[in-house]
């Protein structure tokens, strides 16, 4: 009986860690395009940045060097490194800065994204 319970017990957990597994992956929300930003020690690939207006897409932040996060002032968005973050700006220029503090360079390191 005892081993029953265990069995049962095992299965029920083992289906509860996969239900959780898939499902956060699943309801991430996606777009078709990708804006891919690389930082390195202590500046970005790029000073500015082409992104569509009023439309779904990804902004990904690849750390090439060192370790970085993005901030989009004003937004209330922040991209972990090597991640993503699914956005939909209105037309303007946003400011991005490292949100990582990440040495010597650290408050210099910024970029724009023009949404147009």
């Amino acid at each position: 009986m005892k081993k029953m319970m265990w069995l049962a017990l095992t299965a029920i957990l083992m289906i509860g860690i996969l239900a959780a597994c898939g499902g956060k992956e699943e309801s991430k929300k996606k777009a078709d395009e990708t804006v891919t930003m690389e930082a390195k020690n202590f500046e970005f690939d790029k000073a500015e940045y082409k992104v569509p207006a009023g439309k779904d897409f990804n902004l990904e932040l690849k750390n090439v060097e060192g370790a970085h996060g993005l901030l989009v002032q004003g937004e209330d968005v922040t991209v972990d490194g090597n991640s993503s973050e699914v956005l939909n700006l209105k037309p303007g220029k946003y400011k991005v800065v490292c949100s990582v503090p990440c040495g010597a360079g650290h408050a210099k390191m910024e970029a724009t994204l023009v949404a147009e």
